[in-house]
């Protein structure tokens, strides 16, 4: 008879829980790639640009989710769709940013210094449009000079489409 997982160890089962997360990165990576053959574009070399390019943002990301560190990318973009909002949104959704990344208990926290932790903490009764302003930027300035100069140097930037 088969005894299902319980006769394998614990470390066994995490390893390969691990190994699946890599494995569907790897395979999404590679459907992506397929997909996007023909558009061979050059990255742009400004974070700014590749923001506002798909590529950019996505070979950006497999860069990110390689360091282990993408809650910054997944911080700024979840700010980009709140400005953009409607009124009757914006509480429930800025409540949703504050707990996944602004909380110090949050599952993606992010790295901000206490002052703007702190003036945010004050904002979030009475949410607005630009109530993350502050925090996204200085998370910008952040992946600016720390995350995308290694981006630039590297392979992710340089062959996006050909790095499996």
């Amino acid at each position: 008879m088969c005894k299902g997982l319980s006769g394998i160890p614990s470390s066994c089962l995490e390893k390969a829980k691990g190994m699946r997360v890599k494995l569907s990165h790897l395979a999404e990576k590679q459907e992506w790639v397929y997909k996007h053959r023909a558009n061979e574009e050059k990255l742009p070399q400004d974070l700014e640009s590749l923001l506002n390019s798909k590529l950019g943002i996505q070979a950006f990301r497999w860069f990110l989710r390689s360091e282990f560190s993408e809650e910054n990318l997944e911080f700024w973009l979840a700010c980009e769709e709140y400005k953009n909002s409607s009124g009757s949104k914006l509480a429930s959704k800025a409540q949703n940013i504050y707990n996944q990344f602004i909380n110090p208990d949050a599952p993606r926290e992010v790295n901000l210094d206490s002052e703007t932790r702190e003036a945010l903490m004050g904002l979030m009764e009475d949410p607005t449009a630009d109530t993350f302003g502050e925090a996204q930027q200085r998370i910008f300035s952040l992946m600016a000079k720390d995350s995308f100069p290694r981006f630039l140097r590297s392979s992710y930037s340089q062959q996006p489409l050909k790095v499996l």
